[in-house]
């Protein structure tokens, strides 16, 4: 077992997985959602479950505080959240993805646009994992209801 200094105030004692300003990820997540919530597909998905855009937001900007940051100020599930929705198929993931490059190309320097990429494709194809599982019968065979 590794010994690790206790966290200090939401802070933790691991170094971030790459250089990024709270500030910096706080302007990502709310361009993100800005451009969710025009998008044709995925804003009428959102908008089923998100009626507090700015706590949303900050819960998002904690997830990934805490993802890229080491800080320990997130306490949700996202797959939970995921898979509870209802609403969320597989198929959402490669376009949620595609728009979260953009945003990340268009606010961030190319090596953290590609670090935070590499990092959010990880998470999307374990959640994808999570919600095709559970929309699945054995052999592959999709639920139909």
């Amino acid at each position: 077992m590794i010994d690790q200094k206790p966290d200090v105030g939401g802070m933790s004692a691991l170094p971030p997985k790459f250089q990024i300003s709270r500030d910096e990820i706080a302007g990502v997540v709310a361009t993100f959602y800005e451009r969710i919530r025009q998008h044709p597909g995925l804003g009428p998905v959102f908008a089923v479950h998100v009626d507090d855009w700015p706590a949303h937001e900050a819960k998002v900007t904690d997830f990934w505080a805490n993802a890229i940051l080491n800080e320990r100020v997130y306490d949700g599930s996202p797959m939970a959240a995921h898979v509870q929705a209802g609403n969320v198929r597989p198929g959402m993931f490669e376009t949620w993805l595609s728009l979260f490059d953009k945003v990340l190309a268009e606010n961030l320097t190319i090596d953290q646009a590609a670090a935070w990429s590499a990092l959010a494709h990880r998470i999307g194809r374990s959640l994808r994992a999570g919600v095709v599982e559970r929309a699945t019968l054995p052999g592959g065979i999709p639920k139909l209801r």
